[in-house]
């Protein structure tokens, strides 16, 4: 093998070669994988604050995440069971919103330090083991809270979350298995940076070096801060290095970890393969089907603000009214409430009325139709799924946009309730700016797909129209 700084050169050459591959390829696909899990887990959330199992932590959007942290997990007590795993899934569930939103996966950002921040995040609950016999204090406590529930629940929504829970399993799985490999790729990432920012220095003196192990540490030693600055000094992997340089079986070292930092591009034996567009389209659909159990929660919260205004009016001649009306079978007067709608691009205002009755039959509508597709073996799939794959297309686009148009509504509603309540009524109005927060998620999700999906078939039509393709 070779030898000196020959060596050196070619391990950081092939290091930085196979850290340009994890930053263009294997990275991505554990961000898409924490991105399935967080989708997966906010379905889960969802579910247990419409069953009331939960109460989510009212100052999550006023907490500021700019790092990895793992929820608490030390033991409560059972009559605290509600706020305190409310508080610690809304971490839990705003740190991994973090992570696929505004966190950077690359090599340079995902150090051996971060790489633990992560593991101890997806150790924190154990989606891979759920069970009620864990012996992690939050994974055990979720696990009975979410079988109690389910047991209360209607086939369709049971199904939705046994479907959710799997999928989270294996997300979870398939980036811990991901993070083991990148793990040992940092370690070799650690290596190479000390071989081209120390041993390849002009302060490293390689003839006192390589003479003998501790003449090697210490010329390391000397030249570590000036090459390294901050990063720690990990002994463990300073030996590999040393034990590469000049051990017994440096030779058989030296090729070993070249092999490692080989990246494996099967281009020989791969095949082009053509996107699955169908696929793709009807993912998006799938997104949508996971967001009954939202939709349910802000409807269910509209109708508690509203009846804490319609309690503003209830004088002797209101409730004879409602009486006379129930008697008769006389339907209610439609009900308008006038809300503020701003254009989000130029900021312009503009009053809107929305009819309450039919705003809340619109969200049933919607829940329904939603939860009927939320599983590719329920009969709404599958009637969707017998469809051309342009009437897919357009059946989700038009529900995008009329969820798009629903998010705009139930903002100024929020806004609409807080403001209309008298001030002795103002502490019971309850917000709904978490729960649309945690819809637009959804609804930008499968949008993703959607774009996804038109940009392939855009790539497509263009390739036939010059004769690329057939």
């Amino acid at each position: 093998m070779e030898n000196g700084n020959n060596f050196n050169e070619t391990l950081v050459q092939a290091a930085e070669t196979k850290a340009q591959w994890y930053d263009m390829e294997e990275l991505p696909r554990i961000l898409d994988k924490y991105r399935l899990l967080h989708t997966c887990i906010k379905v889960v959330f969802d579910f247990l604050v419409k069953k009331a199992l939960i109460t989510p932590d009212p100052y999550k959007l006023d907490k500021k995440i700019s790092d990895i942290k793992a929820p608490d997990s030390v033991q409560f007590v059972e009559s605290e069971r509600s706020i305190v795993m409310g508080q610690r899934f809304s971490d839990y569930e705003s740190t991994l919103d973090f992570l696929c939103n505004y966190y950077k996966f690359s090599v340079s950002q995902l150090s051996l330090g971060n790489i633990k921040k992560l593991v101890d995040l997806n150790n924190s609950i154990a989606w891979n083991a759920f069970s009620a016999n864990s012996n992690k204090v939050n994974t055990r406590v979720l696990a009975t809270l979410v079988f109690s529930a389910r047991q209360n629940s209607d086939a369709l929504t049971s199904s939705m979350i046994n479907d959710n829970l799997s999928k989270a399993s294996q997300a979870l799985n398939d980036i811990n298995a991901a993070l083991k490999e990148y793990t040992d790729f940092q370690k070799e990432w650690y290596k190479a940076q000390i071989r081209k920012t120390v041993l390849l220095s002009a302060g490293f003196d390689a003839n006192k070096a390589y003479t003998d192990h501790d003449s090697e540490l210490q010329q390391i030693k000397k030249n570590f801060a000036s090459g390294m600055g901050k990063v720690p000094f990990y002994n463990e992997l300073i030996e590999e290095i040393i034990q590469e340089d000049q051990g017994a079986k440096k030779a058989e070292l030296q090729k070993k970890v070249l092999a490692k930092l080989n990246v494996v591009t099967e281009n020989n034996k791969k095949v082009e393969k053509r996107v699955d567009t169908k696929a793709l389209i009807m993912g998006a659909l799938q997104v949508l089907g996971s967001t009954p159990p939202q939709i349910s929660v802000i409807a269910q919260k509209i109708q508690d603000n509203h009846d804490v205004l319609e309690s503003e009016h209830n004088t002797f001649m209101d409730k004879l009214k409602r009486t006379l009306r129930k008697a008769f079978g006389i339907p209610e007067k439609p009900l308008f409430y006038t809300i503020l709608i701003i254009d989000q691009t130029t900021g312009a205002k503009r009053a809107d009325k929305v009819n309450y009755q039919m705003f809340m039959t619109d969200l049933a509508t919607k829940t329904r139709r939603y939860a009927s597709v939320a599983q590719p073996n329920s009969p709404g799939y599958k009637k969707i799924a017998s469809l051309p794959e342009d009437k897919i297309a357009e059946f989700v686009s038009s529900q995008i946009t009329e969820c798009n148009k629903l998010m705009v509504q139930l903002n100024s509603l929020d806004d609409f309730f807080k403001n209309a309540a008298s001030p002795a009524n103002k502490t019971k109005i309850k917000g709904l700016k978490i729960d649309i927060t945690t819809l637009k998620n959804s609804i930008v999700k499968a949008n993703q797909l959607r774009v996804e999906y038109t940009s392939y078939i855009e790539e497509e039509a263009q390739m036939k129209r010059l004769g690329i393709s057939g």
